[in-house]
């Protein structure tokens, strides 16, 4: 006898949602809470030493797309109307970012939105390349995976992604974790393709004993819909206090898609977070630019993001910043901008630090 239609409906549809799971199961990527990070070091490295100068940079490179598109997600609505760079844009912009890293000459740089992989931008190992040019300067990497997919049927994607945090070191890096932070709610089918922002966490050792900790992450942007930031932002302040406690000296950065109190009309801050979360940070540990520098009357001079909206002329806000322990003597702080606004839709925040002595 025949199942009823509807029922045989029903079961259909168990079984399409079902091999539905299936799929996305099989297409999405299931990182651990904590574990290794990728970590290569070649030839002999140089150690950290107590109280040498220290010169850190972060830049979000925007997966070396440069500026010359208004990418589908760049508008409020979703309907920018590029979906991807050209070979051309990536090859000229990774010149780009080889020229800037090499004049600058950062000790350590942090890195956001490098490709692994995905298909816009033509399935490029973006670290591997810049690597490949900037072995001299920098034998030591570490990377973390913060979005990787097989295939994501978004109608702007429809293909693979690839999205990692690295950190370049001149000197010795021990040992690297990638730490999962709380990732934005969805439903089954979605949650897994969606991007898992991470910190990734360097140890350089130092001479003599002790370490200095190195944190990059990008955390969540989009944030005022929900409690994912807040909930990054918090866990990333636990393991802070547990550095602080051990009398680790650390430094963290990277973009934080939080606006200083001032930045903006009132209409365009509505998608970014209250001002107290990063007011909280702030009260707690030196950040750069400080507050007073961010939101004063030269605040220009520390916009650190240039919106590929049409409507944006040029940098007109702070969205990365570096933190660091109170153990790091700061000794001077920058947004490099002369001559970096075709490069990506963030500027490179550089901060100089003096590393504690030994006692």
């Amino acid at each position: 006898m025949s199942l009823p239609r509807p029922l045989r409906l029903l079961l259909a549809l168990v079984v399409l949602l079902g091999l539905s799971l299936a799929l996305v199961h099989a297409l999405s990527w299931r990182p651990a809470p904590r574990e290794p990070a990728p970590l290569a070091c070649s030839g002999q490295v140089a150690q950290l030493q107590p109280g040498q100068a220290l010169k850190v940079m972060t830049w979000n490179l925007q997966y070396l797309a440069g500026k010359g598109h208004v990418f589908w997600y760049d508008l409020p609505g979703g309907d920018g109307p590029d979906d991807r760079p050209s070979a051309a844009d990536l090859a000229s912009t990774l010149d780009e970012v080889v020229r800037v890293l090499r004049d600058e000459q950062p000790d350590v740089v942090l890195l956001q939105e490098l490709h692994d992989g995905a298909r816009a931008s033509d399935h490029q190992d973006q670290l591997a390349l810049l690597q490949a040019r900037l072995a001299d300067l920098y034998p030591c990497a570490s990377q973390a995976f913060y979005w990787q997919a097989g295939f994501v049927p978004h109608p702007r994607i429809l293909g693979s992604v690839g999205m990692k945090l690295a950190t370049l070191s001149r000197f010795r890096i021990a040992r690297a974790e990638r730490l999962q932070l709380p990732q934005r709610p969805g439903n089954p089918l979605t949650r897994p393709l969606q991007p898992k922002p991470a910190l990734l966490v360097s140890h350089l050792p130092i001479r003599g004993g002790g370490e200095l900790v190195t944190l990059n992450g990008h955390f969540d942007a989009f944030a005022q819909d929900d409690d994912t930031q807040a909930r990054q932002l918090s866990m990333t302040d636990g393991l802070l206090r547990q550095l602080q406690a051990a009398g680790t000296p650390w430094v963290l950065g990277g973009d934080f898609d939080l606006l200083p109190p001032g930045q903006l009309p009132d209409a365009e801050r509505s998608r970014y977070a209250s001002d107290n979360r990063l007011q909280e940070l702030a009260a707690r540990y030196p950040l750069i630019p400080s507050l007073d520098q961010a939101a004063g009357g030269e605040q220009a001079r520390w916009y650190t993001h240039y919106p590929n909206d049409p409507a944006a002329s040029g940098p007109d806000r702070t969205l990365d910043y570096l933190l660091h322990s109170p153990r790091l003597t700061p000794l001077s702080s920058t947004v490099r901008q002369h001559d970096t606004l075709h490069i990506s839709d963030h500027l490179p925040l550089i901060g100089r630090f003096f590393l504690p002595s030994l006692d």
